[in-house]
């Protein structure tokens, strides 16, 4: 992987340490998290039950946040994310007796969006922080029409949100003005009915409307694996411990390695990993 990345990929693996909550042990496994990753652990979920139909699964999207929330309260086997565990999460977890353990499954990459009739085509990363700061409202001071730009962000729980305001703002604060929405989908529901605004969404959420290019690059398979797209991030899933290969939640996990597990995270429209 791109060194990029290296600072998204230090798991929590303690040599010989496995740990198994108490629903994995079961023929049930309760997943919650991230919207951006929901689409992946549903078709999972979906191809796993198809294999074993003794087993149930569940898949909430609640959020980044109140993913690693489940996880560090035992009410969940897997917590998807859209970004690593914060050292917070992490201490919460090691009060409780938890030892998250990360598992990178896929890339994306935060695609811009804009409504189809809208003629802006490309923003830079310094263009995109002034919009969501206020500094530029309206579209006509970026080529495009007498419009007040209508700035759509995820809510602060979001995994999105966050790297988001890693990557792009970079410490400074969003507008007053800007609408605060519970999901990628909300994010392009919002962008489809509304012509003057914009967004930002995982890959899987740009059908229906208009993603544009970042710093002239396009956010598709090959820019988000090679690095060139600027708002790229890995999609995580944590479980308590390591799990065994013998468990439903083990081999839920390791679909991502198989070449059926990247077929699907390429269906929904994420980036598998390299083999």
């Amino acid at each position: 992987m791109n060194r990029k990345y290296t600072r998204f990929t230090a798991a929590i693996l303690g040599a010989g340490l496995t740990a198994v909550t108490a629903l994995a042990v079961g023929d049930k496994i309760v997943i919650d998290g991230s919207t951006t990753v929901g689409p992946i652990a549903k078709a999972f979920a979906e191809y796993y039950m198809g294999k074993n139909p003794s087993v149930n699964i569940s898949v909430s999207e609640s959020g980044s946040g109140n993913g690693a929330k489940s996880l560090v309260n035992n009410a969940c086997d897997v917590a998807t994310m859209s970004r690593p565990m914060k050292a917070k999460e992490k201490k919460a977890a090691e009060g409780a007796g938890i030892l998250p353990v990360e598992h990178i499954v896929a890339m994306d990459g935060i695609a811009v969006i804009v409504h189809p009739s809208n003629p802006v085509a490309d923003l830079t990363v310094d263009k995109l922080r002034a919009i969501y700061t206020g500094t530029v409202k309206n579209w006509k001071e970026l080529g495009g029409p007498d419009a007040d730009i209508v700035v759509i962000s995820r809510d602060t729980n979001s995994g999105t949100y966050e790297t988001f305001e890693t990557l792009v703002m970079k410490k400074e604060k969003m507008a007053g003005k800007t609408e605060y929405v519970g999901s990628n989908g909300a994010s392009r529901q919002r962008v489809t009915t509304t012509p003057a605004a914009i967004a930002y969404v995982g890959l899987a959420f740009t059908e229906g409307v208009k993603a544009i290019t970042v710093d002239q690059v396009v956010a598709n398979h090959e820019t988000v694996l090679n690095g060139k797209y600027v708002l790229a991030r890995p999609l995580y899933m944590y479980t308590n411990g390591r799990v065994s290969d013998t468990t439903h939640v083990g081999r839920f996990l390791n679909l991502y390695r198989t070449a059926e597990g990247r077929r699907m995270i390429e269906d929904v429209g994420y980036v598998p990993l390299k083999n």
